[in-house]
């Protein structure tokens, strides 16, 4: 008798501390808790007015991009550029890799290297918002609410990313990116960056309408020295460049109807390079 009643008190204290778990998870944070993301107040809406405009939509300087591979070569280490060589070789004998086939994001620091897809910049009380088009997972939060890094960041293909401004300079500093992102140089030859990448950008306008993002890239595994170069948009003001919504994996389904008369998506066969078989 003893014996069971040991295990119904075991039995209630179990259900007892989940239920107290289970409060204290679903409880709304008390007076005394950290504001991680505080409400914004009026004046801190108007202080963005004393913000550089970035308003529109940029469009990146493409050709840009392709005169710094040769202008502004990346310091890899002998091993990468061994692998870079073999990639500009494939890509010049019409086997081009295809760094971005599989639908995943570009991710950092590529999407800021070699995007050739329109971005939009949002401004909002403790944050900067890069919206970008093109795989529909384009999407980077700048904090500027005086936030650190996590102490240990949970990896992500964008990273965590905090900014100050330094007059009209966006300084930004990106840690945390998943270590299969590619350090690209075109949208066939790049690398992923292997792990320990730390991006700095220092994002301002070098024109009314030109946007430039200075960035230093410190990828030690990749990497000789941090690699530093600068990538300019410019900006569109026409309604014409709105962005647009992209999904990536939009052509890799065929639009059709099932028994009920439901409008389905059907997956579409992928070859290994990624591209779609033919759309009937």
């Amino acid at each position: 008798m003893r014996r069971h009643c040991h295990h119904i008190y075991q039995r209630s204290t179990l259900a007892l501390w989940l239920a107290l778990s289970i409060f204290a998870a679903a409880r709304p944070a008390s007076a005394q808790d950290p504001a991680i993301n505080p409400a914004p107040t009026a004046s801190d809406w108007a202080a963005l007015a004393e913000l550089p405009d970035w308003s529109g939509v940029w469009t990146p300087n493409v050709t840009d991009q392709f005169a710094q591979m040769k202008t502004n070569p990346v310091p890899w280490t002998p091993a990468a550029a061994a692998q870079i060589q073999r990639l500009e070789a494939e890509a010049a004998a019409g086997r081009p890799k295809g760094l971005f086939v599989n639908c995943l994001p570009e991710a950092m620091p590529s999407w800021m290297l070699v995007s050739h897809n329109a971005m939009e910049i949002l401004f909002t009380p403790g944050r900067v918002t890069m919206l970008g088009e093109s795989d529909s997972n384009r999407l980077r939060r700048i904090y500027t609410d005086g936030r650190e890094h996590p102490a240990d960041p949970d990896p992500t293909f964008h990273g965590h990313s905090i900014g100050h401004w330094e007059d009209e300079t966006l300084v930004v500093d990106t840690v945390g990116i998943l270590p299969q992102t590619y350090i690209a140089i075109s949208e066939a030859v790049g690398l992923p960056h292997n792990g320990d990448i730390r991006i700095i950008e220092r994002i301002h306008l070098a024109g009314p309408d030109e946007l430039h993002d200075e960035l230093e890239i410190i990828a030690p595994a990749v990497l000789t020295e941090p690699w530093r170069t600068t990538r300019s948009y410019f900006r569109q003001r026409a309604r014409q460049y709105d962005i647009v919504e992209a999904v990536c994996l939009h052509g890799s389904f065929l639009e059709d109807t099932d028994d009920d008369g439901n409008a389905i998506f059907v997956p579409v066969t992928q070859p290994q390079d990624g591209t779609p078989a033919s759309i009937r």
